[in-house]
């Protein structure tokens, strides 16, 4: 791709790992500044409250953690201890600034993750699975890490949920690899955010490991 000022826009566009390291690289000093702050971001805080409110608790894995947004809104409600793992260093190194964090793994998901088997009692993913970031075939590489009866918390944008393939594929896993599959709704920004994009919103899909 055309490499581009890191923004939602570009994010969207991503296509490839090789793209999400780039872009991530070059915005990862000012990602909760430019972006966060600046768009009212809230998807972070209510993935980890979703998570926290069905019965999520630790060891949790934060799944593309970037700069530990969810992480810090997890470890806010009492979930821990938390690990992260992300595509992009640099987003982990800030992740790790706010010290709320066991350990930090750089890790490609669609390569699989290098924990070892059953690790985790609780998966949460906030902003990840959604168009050029992660497909819905990743969901799958999480299964592995977590225990018996994992509670997961996935955020998707519901505007790629059926189109991109997450409506089929947790439909399937729902056949004897996951179970109590649930979708609650919620805005992705709070309602000091502009533009095009202000009133995504995202499904969180929560369920268990069978």
């Amino acid at each position: 791709m055309t490499y581009k000022t890191p923004d939602l826009e570009a994010a969207y566009d991503l296509k490839t790992p090789e793209d999400s390291r780039h872009l991530y690289a070059s915005w990862a000093d000012d990602y909760d500044n430019s972006f966060a702050d600046a768009q009212d971001y809230r998807l972070h805080a209510r993935t980890a409250r979703a998570f926290a409110e069905a019965g999520g608790q630790g060891p949790a894995l934060d799944v593309g953690a970037g700069t530990g947004l969810c992480g810090a809104a997890l470890s806010g409600l009492g979930v821990g201890p938390l690990d992260a793992t992300d595509i992009s260093p640099e987003m982990l190194a800030r992740a790790g600034e706010k010290a709320v964090y066991r350990r930090l793994i750089e890790a490609d998901l669609t390569q699989g993750l290098p924990m070892p088997p059953e690790s985790y009692a609780g998966i949460v993913s906030s902003g990840t699975f959604t168009t050029g970031h992660v497909g819905p075939e990743a969901l799958e590489a999480l299964l592995p890490v977590a225990r018996p009866g994992a509670l997961f918390a996935i955020s998707i944008n519901a505007a790629h949920y059926r189109a991109a393939g997450f409506a089929a594929r947790l439909e399937a896993l729902s056949r004897g690899a996951i179970c109590d599959l649930r979708l609650p709704e919620v805005r992705i920004y709070g309602d000091k955010a502009q533009g095009e994009h202000k009133d995504d919103i995202a499904l969180i899909a929560l369920f268990e490991k069978v």
